[in-house]
């Protein structure tokens, strides 16, 4: 009922009642206050007998008698039907102002909040973000517009804050190793620099790194328009991590990290299955992984664990857990972790493109799954997903 009540039609709709039947009742208002007038005037005209004869008329309840008619008829002057008349131009002409101001009044008050949202839409159009609309006073339905409208100005607001994020550190991480590549290739064709396995050794990192970069913003933005080719089987993600580690144990080993691997009995059987795409899933095991070598190494420990779990509902999920006893994730990172590029250019690590952890994110919500960042029981980072068990 109340839900029904917050409608704005309804709201629209009662105060429009509201003011026709203001109106209607000080029309009946004016109508009586002029024939009151106009029937003291009769009666303190009367003589003083005719003025009894009729109260004793009016007392005995017969108002509407032969005698009585006689005596309006005799002693009221002017046109009855006239004075109707007038009465009710006399109401019209003190309830048409009144409904008039009400009338507009109550529009603009029902209207105010669209009229902010009207304004504040020229601004955003405009590229001012900054504006907010106000409800006014408005409540209900009206109200949620008015919240949408602000809280879609802010996605439309973080939105262009990333985009332009994302251009200068695109910029940036392009800049730098074409600004490396064309420099030592100028050197090599002037004969500054000899021509040895070690420069080209650089010069082939450098291009790496663009492929790898390049690679990433191409998966990224197929993930997010939702055009990545998925082919989902089902496949059971114990086993998949497990193998997935084994292949990255050499760069554990360089790393010197210490690989804590937790596997609960169920997850190695039917309980641990999912579906999933299995390359997909290699690619976001193996980004967390490299994520974990390349900002929590100091820590030495990496813990990675597998295992069926249930949530409030009752719904079975599989969840995988990746951790590091590193720094942890830095105070400017923790509340957007799998932004793009969220550390700014210059930060990062030389071999990584910065996307690493956008794509995980993308990845596993583009396979129905969940992920979350937060702290490990060593201090360092830790990237929780689940995914629906099959």
């Amino acid at each position: 009922m109340s839900r029904s009540l917050n409608r704005i039609w309804v709201h629209f709709g009662l105060w429009i009642a509201a003011t026709v039947l203001s109106t209607v009742a000080l029309l009946s208002a004016a109508s009586w206050i002029y024939s009151s007038i106009q029937y003291n005037k009769f009666y303190q005209a009367l003589p003083d007998a005719v003025r009894v004869e009729l109260d004793d008329l009016i007392a005995r309840d017969l108002d509407d008698s032969a005698r009585a008619i006689q005596i309006y008829n005799q002693y009221w002057h002017g046109d009855v039907r006239f004075s109707e008349q007038l009465s009710l131009l006399i109401g019209l002409i003190v309830c048409l102002p009144f409904g008039l101001t009400v009338g507009f009044w109550v529009s603009r008050y029902v209207t105010r909040p669209l009229a902010s949202i009207v304004e504040v839409s020229q601004r955003v159009e405009q590229g001012d973000f900054s504006a907010r609309a106000v409800t006014n006073g408005a409540r209900g339905e009206m109200a949620e517009v008015v919240h949408s409208v602000n809280t879609m100005i802010d996605s439309l607001h973080d939105l262009e804050s990333e985009r332009l994020a994302t251009a200068a550190s695109i910029s940036h991480e392009l800049r730098t190793p074409i600004t490396v590549l064309k420099a030592r290739l100028h050197a090599l064709c002037d004969g500054v620099i000899p021509i040895n396995d070690t420069e080209l050794q650089t010069l082939l990192a450098q291009t790496e790194h663009l492929g790898r970069l390049v690679n990433d913003l191409h998966t990224l933005s197929m993930a997010e328009a939702n055009q990545l080719p998925l082919e989902q089987e089902r496949l059971n993600l114990a086993l998949l991590v497990s193998e997935t580690l084994e292949h990255m144990q050499p760069q554990l080993q360089d790393a010197n990290m210490a690989l804590d691997l937790t596997l609960d009995p169920q997850a190695e059987e039917a309980a641990g299955d999912i579906r999933a795409d299995p390359l997909r899933m290699r690619q976001i095991i193996t980004n967390l992984v490299s994520n974990a070598v390349h900002h929590g190494a100091s820590g030495h420990w990496l813990g990675v664990a597998v295992a069926p779990v249930y949530d409030e509902q009752g719904l079975a999920w599989v969840e995988l857990s990746i951790s590091d006893a590193g720094p942890g994730l830095p105070k400017e990172l923790r509340a957007h972790p799998f932004q793009r590029f969220a550390q700014a250019p210059g930060k990062r690590a030389r071999d990584s493109s910065g996307l690493g952890l956008s794509i995980v994110r993308v990845l596993t919500e583009l396979q129905a799954g969940q992920v979350q960042a937060g702290i490990s029981e060593h201090g360092g980072a830790r990237f929780t997903l689940r995914f629906a068990r099959a």
